[in-house]
């Protein structure tokens, strides 16, 4: 095996696969550098607890005996083989304590949660429980027992919250990906302030079966990782309906949008008077308008400001005080005093302030939402400041309340988000963006997401092959044969009407390919003849799912059509015809069937 130093100084999802694909490195290799990582690395504030080095190299061990069994099969039953990652102590890893940053409040559950065992499934190897702003409760990093956990380059500087020790762990090398959870910006604030992509899923994506609860109705489960393509194929593998969690959905995802996309900005920002902050994010916006071609359009933020003092202005910090129970009472003095103070401040809530605050946010929704019929995306800064430990000690309550401005309103407005690292502060510290779309745009921020962090990340794809997650609805298979092919002009159609690609196959034979005339575009013919008198023709298999379907069908001009296909394994599939006229003899459609599909065919117009 070579030396993994390099690997391990930034690991990535994807470079980790490769390497075990080409035998570069094993399992076993990989979680001893993790171990030597963590030792030199030195931060011992960012765990509560690591895994038993023996228990973590048998597992290791495991997983290349399933290699040498199944050769590189394995990849495609275990997508997240050999993948070191952590998880922040305030969700379920059988047989450890769940602690959420309070020793005496600590159990050892039986299972893990929903969304562990599905990476631990997908074989991913747990290195073991990070630190947190004790309970969830905070998006400073400093709100712990087990210590502040410092930003991973400058160690003056907090790290964020409340999932400092997960995002730390990724961004120090210790681990490729970790989990966090995000009710109010926990997700993307400490992924903000350490250079890291943070995704936050739409709620009820991801189960939270298992998780310590902040308010249970807005968390969920979040990822850090270096880059976008990475933390998507984390998500790829959480998600998945869980009948046994009661805030699960079976959430209709939203397709591609055709680029450029409308973007809008807070038409006043805020940075606390941050010069650093506001010069990074201009320049940010600056370059994505140059390079990309996104001009942002202004915002009124003043809906979202009013939605983020709900938090924990309003009754909904009361859900945070039934998340603990009489634990609230019974062990007060083991309480972290500034997470106390927040969550007491629920004795000043009734029953009445709970409906009306509910009222007051389906009014500010409504007006919210207007936000979304005129854009795509609203991108903001992930964090308006960076402030020093000591700050934040001198000024508890401020400093972090600063720091969810830009956060607070997106799970109580029911949004996705997507922190990604942009151009850094002229300090040095790291900077970047959040993009929040609604509910079930969770592909759309991950495509524009990679295409934003390749601009300053020289190691990121900004065109990585990120499939729509699996569909939770009905569907139907699609054989596209031409101008919808991948990287064909109008492939786009389906990626917005939220498709995923399934297979590359051929149709069974008694197929015959034409070249139609005058097709803008140009497009392909596939009409259907005895077996004896046609061939078996290159296709793909795409699934749309059923609500988009139609729309897609409308969208087929003439002399193209939607029937039915059959594959050489005899499946029938919806697939593209075309009618008769198109290719009779005096249409001027030219019969390519000799070359087995459109893609050979264009092929050979180049020689």
């Amino acid at each position: 095996m070579s030396d993994l130093t390099d690997l391990f100084e930034r690991p990535r999802v994807a470079a980790l696969l490769a390497a075990y694909a080409a035998r570069r490195c094993s399992p076993t290799a990989a979680v001893d550098a993790v171990f030597k990582r963590i030792s030199a690395v030195d931060r011992p504030e960012v765990w509560t607890r690591l895994l038993p080095e023996d228990a973590v190299r048998a597992r290791a061990r495991a997983l290349e005996d399933a290699l040498a069994e199944e050769g590189d099969a394995v990849f495609g039953r275990l997508p997240l083989f050999g993948v070191p990652f952590a998880v922040k102590d305030n969700v379920d890893v059988a047989g450890l304590p769940t602690t959420a940053a309070c020793e005496p409040f600590s159990y050892t559950p039986d299972v893990s949660a929903f969304a562990v065992q599905r990476l631990l499934d997908a074989g991913a190897i747990l290195i073991g429980k990070t630190n947190l702003d004790q309970f969830a409760t905070g998006l400073v990093g400093t709100r712990s027992p087990f210590g502040a956990v410092r930003q991973v380059e400058f160690p003056a500087y907090v790290s964020g919250g409340s999932s400092s020790g997960s995002a730390v762990a990724v961004a120090a090398g210790c681990v490729a990906f970790s989990l966090g959870t995000d009710t109010a910006g926990s997700g993307r604030v400490p992924a903000g302030f350490n250079g890291l992509v943070g995704l936050k899923p739409s709620l009820g994506l991801v189960s939270k079966r298992g998780v310590v609860p902040a308010c249970r109705s807005l968390d969920t489960l979040s990822v850090f990782a270096h880059d976008v393509a990475d933390a998507w194929q984390v998500l790829a593998q959480m998600a998945a309906f869980d009948a046994l969690d009661a805030y699960s959905r079976k959430l209709p995802a939203l397709g591609a949008t055709a680029f450029p996309l409308r973007i809008g900005v807070p038409a006043e920002l805020e940075f606390f008077g941050d010069a650093n902050a506001r010069h990074a994010f201009r320049a940010t916006v600056d370059t994505l308008s140059s390079e990309l071609g996104l001009t942002p359009g202004d915002v009124d933020f003043a809906p979202f400001k009013r939605v983020s003092a709900l938090l924990y202005d309003g009754p909904w910090v009361a859900e945070r005080r039934a998340a603990l129970g009489t634990f609230f009472e019974t062990h007060f003095a083991d309480i972290d005093a500034t997470v106390a103070s927040v969550i007491g401040k629920a004795d000043r809530f009734s029953a009445v302030d709970a409906f009306n605050g509910q009222y007051a946010l389906v009014e500010l929704k409504r007006e919210a939402d207007q936000c979304f019929d005129q854009f795509d995306i609203l991108i903001v800064p992930t964090t308006p400041t960076h402030p020093l430990i000591a700050e934040v000690q001198a000024n508890p309550i401020e400093r972090n309340s600063e720091l969810g401005y830009y956060t607070n309103f997106v799970n109580l407005l029911d949004l996705c988000a997507l922190a990604v690292p942009c151009l850094r502060r002229s300090d040095g510290l790291p900077a970047g963006v959040t993009l929040i779309a609604p509910g079930g745009a969770d592909y759309r921020l991950a495509v524009l997401g990679a295409r934003i962090q390749a601009l300053f990340d020289e190691q990121s794809d900004p065109s990585p092959d990120l499939q729509p997650l699996p569909f939770e609805e009905p569907a139907v298979a699609l054989a596209v044969v031409g101008a919808h092919l991948r990287g064909q002009p109008l492939n786009r159609q389906l990626l917005e009407a939220g498709a995923r690609f399934k297979e590359a196959t051929h149709t069974a034979p008694g197929y015959r390919l034409f070249a139609l005339a005058n097709t803008l575009p140009p497009k392909p013919g596939l009409v259907h003849t005895p077996r004896t008198q046609g061939a078996a023709i290159a296709v793909e298999v795409w699934e749309l799912p059923l609500r988009t379907f139609g729309k897609f069908v409308m969208d087929v001009p003439a002399p193209m059509g939607i029937g039915t296909v059959e594959l050489n394994d005899g499946r029938l599939v919806k697939g593209f015809i075309c009618e008769p006229s198109a290719v009779s003899a005096d249409s001027g459609a030219n019969d390519i069937t000799a070359f087995g599909g459109w893609i050979a065919y264009l092929d050979s117009l180049q020689k």
